[in-house]
């Protein structure tokens, strides 16, 4: 199992969970994370740290947010990794908790 970055993560992209992960699993697109499935070794540290709440287990992810189980994997394969925690978007806190953020995610 893997761990999936989900819709509150747009247009927040806190990168906490990047300072924890072990093994560099996170990938970063212009306003999002994913987690490479590929790469994720379900150790769970992320969980915990991403102040928008916005990763779950694959099999936790909340109805209606299944599809960014695949999104997380193809979008993996594109993006480069990010190793260091950044600063978030000067609007991330306006951004978090906004509901149907899918429309404004940046490939």
């Amino acid at each position: 199992m893997t761990y999936v970055v989900t819709e509150n993560c747009i247009r927040c992209k806190y990168t906490d969970c990047v300072d924890v992960c072990p093994v560099d699993c996170f990938r970063e697109g212009p306003n999002f994370l994913v987690i490479d499935p590929e790469e994720c070794i379900d150790c769970t540290l992320c969980v915990a740290e991403c102040p928008a709440e916005a990763i779950f287990a694959e099999d936790d992810v909340p109805a209606g947010q299944q599809g960014f189980i695949a999104l997380n994997a193809e979008l993996a394969a594109q993006w480069a990794p990010i190793v260091e925690r950044k600063d978030p978007p000067a609007d991330a806190d306006q951004w978090r908790g906004v509901v149907d953020k899918l429309k404004f995610l940046e490939r």
